[in-house]
Order: C-alpha cells, then structure tokens, then sequence
C-alpha cells in the first residue's frame, strides 16, 4: 500500500476542498459551463472529490475507475444524443480524469481529452484551481462544438445540472 498516498486522502477534508474551491469559484465554474453550452449541444458536468474513502484507497482505487463511478453516478450518460462529458477533479492526488459518453468515439481521442487533463493539473499544482478549471472547461467545450455544435436557432435544453457536484 502507497502509505502517501493513504494519508493524503485520510487528511483530505470537506474545510480543504471548500478552500480550493469556495464559493465564487463554484459560481464561476457553473457560469461558464452554462456560457460553453450556449455554443454547443453538449453537456459538462465538473465533479469535485476531496479524497477517496480509506478503504477504496487500501484496495488501491484509482482516479479513474473512481470518475466511471461518478460518471454512472451522477448519470452523464443519460443524454439524448449521448454527448455529455464528465470533469472529475480528486483533489487528494490533484489528479483530473475526462469521461466522455459514447457519442465522442471515433471523434475526440484519449490524447486530446488528456492533453486537457494536463492542462488542469498543472494549474493545480500551482494552486489555481479556479483558473485551471475554467480553462479545462473552455477546451473541452472547444471539442465538445467541433462534434456537437449548437444549431443555428435550434432548442438546447439543459439536460444536466452546471453547478458542479461535491462529492
């Protein structure tokens, strides 16, 4: 067992996620995921997690089988058109998954949804978790419009909230 890493999640608390994002920083986040939707017809959905439970690190858990979870969870597959795209942020191992619905395969690739990973992080790390999220949602919603672009007067309902989920 990665002794770090389990003491890093056990002292990952609820105080600690809401310094890193406080409210504004919520407010952006939701305000800009409803600004990118305007220009397409997809769906983000941002998920914040402070640490993972002991046990699920123990068992040696990874970031992304815990954004799957989340991604199944909080039901981002359940759009019309299959195109919703979950942000998981693990604020314990500042690690960020992309789970995209499979209305993106064959059309973004693991490296570009990656590449957009690594862009957060790195802001992470550094400590702007606000900056760095709102930059993750402005290239995802660039991939997300070349594959699903708003239509010119067409309805897009908001089939997913944009407030973004603490868990």
């Amino acid at each position: 067992m990665d002794w770090k890493r389990w003491f890093r999640h056990l002292f990952a608390t609820r105080a600690a996620l809401r310094r890193a994002f406080p409210p504004g920083t919520l407010t952006s986040i939701e305000t800009a995921i409803a600004e990118s939707e305007r220009h397409h017809s997809g769906e983000i959905r941002v998920a914040i997690e402070a640490g993972l439970d002991p046990h699920h690190v123990r068992r040696g858990h990874s970031p992304r089988e815990r954004a799957l979870e989340v991604f199944a969870h909080l039901a981002v597959w359940d759009t019309d058109a299959n195109n919703g795209v979950l942000v998981y942020v693990l604020l314990a191992d500042r690690d960020v998954e992309i789970v995209a619905d499979r209305g993106y395969n064959g059309r973004v690739s693991a490296e570009e949804w990656g590449s957009v990973c690594k862009a957060m992080e790195s802001c992470f790390r550094a400590g702007r978790f606000e900056q760095g999220t709102l930059e993750g949602i402005a290239r995802v919603s660039d991939l997300v419009a070349v594959h699903f672009p708003a239509g010119p007067g067409a309805r897009n309902p908001d089939e997913l909230p944009n407030r973004p989920a603490l868990l």
